[in-house]
């Protein structure tokens, strides 16, 4: 297999070879039928920017947040991304915002083997460059800025550069991450991909206009070891407006009316059942194991010592690569009788129900490790702005711009720390629940336009 990742650089530099000539395609004297073929951006035009992620729009909420702020401030945004799954509801009748869906790569270029990810990649990469080139640069018309959320990185920083090049656009990379680092976690860190990526990633993100991030520790990274020309902006994600906290008769309505969680309303509305919740899209930077593993261990103690603790609903929401084999332990546990006193469930939500789900519950859980150190988990800000405390996997740089230990939430980062915190906060100590709800209340008021507007508005020339 060594020989096998010796020459495998070569193939992805062919592929490369054979995207490059896809991108000079444009220059040729061949007409499209499109009339923004390539046209340059006037500097007197409005303000226009085209929203790029090379992902699912519906489960990107921080490129429709920018949307819908946009767009709020007389705006123009061509929103380009694949579309599988509901947008916010804003975005859909919104006259300022037009969606353009990327063609989804075909089948058989996914996969979940390493082996055979190696072999497809570059030629899932030469289908997403043509995706690309076509929606920036003949399905929408010329735009004064191009705002690409990174990652993913390949091939998107390169053709955005291409194309800001061309139409005299400005580029700004909203960094959620680093790319490099999460392939790392599917093929390793010493991987020549990976490598290979984060050369690519450092070569195409230089030049950049400005530069958004998620977090001021990513911020420090960037402008210590990246070199960057543009404006290195701390934008933290905030909660949207949708996200807001309940009473207690808007929550028993909506579990009372919820199916995956109305069948247990009896003891929620008494108190002998508490409702855990998360969300995650089943990818290996969130290990689930752990969640299960401290499960266990508070049902063993439910059980024997502390036959006083409540029931735990657990309902996890999202979609994703690793949720059947999830579910799969679940099952093989549940027949053995280890989960007694504890019920999981999954879910996929819209967005308003998501949000009134969150709400609803007693309790918050991030599982979220960070590939980089420094990126910060969008479902904790989520959790924050609708008043429900958090704990989290917390063995990361970042986590404590986001979390205040023992005043919005806990950390852990072991499973068993997991079972102490849920024995703690959901056992006879609950004003520790309540100091964490309270102050969870107070870090949600503050909101996505409060952010937006004196950072990433001003930017784009929208906001004074």
């Amino acid at each position: 297999m060594s020989s096998f990742e010796d020459w495998l650089p070569w193939l992805v530099l062919v592929f490369t070879a054979v995207s490059i000539i896809l991108l000079l395609l444009p220059f040729f004297p061949l007409s499209f039928g499109s009339e923004h073929r390539f046209v340059k951006v006037s500097s007197q035009s409005e303000v226009r920017v085209q929203l790029v992620v090379l992902g699912d729009i519906g489960r990107s909420p921080r490129i429709q947040y920018h949307a819908l702020s946009i767009a709020k401030h007389k705006g123009l945004v061509d929103l380009i991304g694949y579309k599988a799954s509901d947008l916010h509801p804003d975005i859909q009748t919104n006259p300022h915002v037009t969606v353009h869906s990327l063609a989804a790569a075909p089948g058989w270029l996914k996969t979940d083997k390493q082996w055979l990810f190696i072999i497809l990649a570059p030629l899932k990469v030469v289908h997403q460059t043509c995706s690309l080139i076509y929606a920036l640069g003949y399905r929408t018309p010329p735009a004064k800025w191009l705002l690409v959320q990174n990652p993913p990185t390949i091939p998107t920083l390169l053709i955005a550069q291409i194309i800001c090049f061309i139409r005299n656009t400005r580029l700004i990379i909203d960094w959620h991450n680093f790319g490099f680092s999460i392939l790392g976690l599917k093929l390793g860190s010493g991987h020549p991909l990976v490598q290979l990526s984060e050369l690519f990633e450092r070569t195409f993100c230089a030049t950049a206009s400005a530069h958004l991030v998620v977090s001021d520790a990513m911020g420090r990274v960037l402008k210590a070891h990246w070199r960057l020309k543009g404006p290195i902006l701390t934008l933290h994600d905030r909660p949207f407006a949708h996200f807001q906290p309940f009473s207690e008769n808007q929550r028993m309505d909506f579990l009372a009316n919820c199916s995956e969680t109305a069948f247990a309303i009896d003891g929620i509305r008494s108190g002998k059942t508490k409702v855990l919740v998360s969300s995650t899209s089943w990818t290996p930077d969130e290990d689930f194991s752990l969640l299960l593993a401290a499960l266990l261990d508070y049902a063993n103690i439910a059980a024997s010592t502390q036959r006083h603790l409540p029931d735990i609903l657990a309902v996890i929401t999202g979609k994703g690569p690793q949720k059947e084999a999830f579910l799969s332990n679940v099952k093989i546990m549940a027949d053995q009788g280890r989960l007694k006193k504890v019920c999981l469930k999954t879910a996929w939500l819209s967005a308003e129900d998501y949000a009134k789900l969150l709400a609803s519950a007693d309790l918050g859980v991030s599982l979220h490790r960070s590939s980089s150190g420094v990126d910060l988990p969008m479902k904790v800000v989520d959790m924050l702005g609708v008043g429900l405390p958090v704990i989290g996997w917390d063995d990361f740089v970042s986590w404590p711009e986001l979390i205040q230990d023992g005043i919005n939430g806990r950390g852990f980062h072991t499973s068993a720390a997991l079972s102490e915190l849920l024995v703690g906060l959901f056992g006879q100590d609950s004003k520790q629940l309540k100091r964490l709800r309270e102050g969870a209340m107070l870090e949600g008021k503050r909101r996505w336009d409060d952010e937006w507007d004196p950072i990433a508005g001003k930017l784009l020339g929208l906001c004074t």
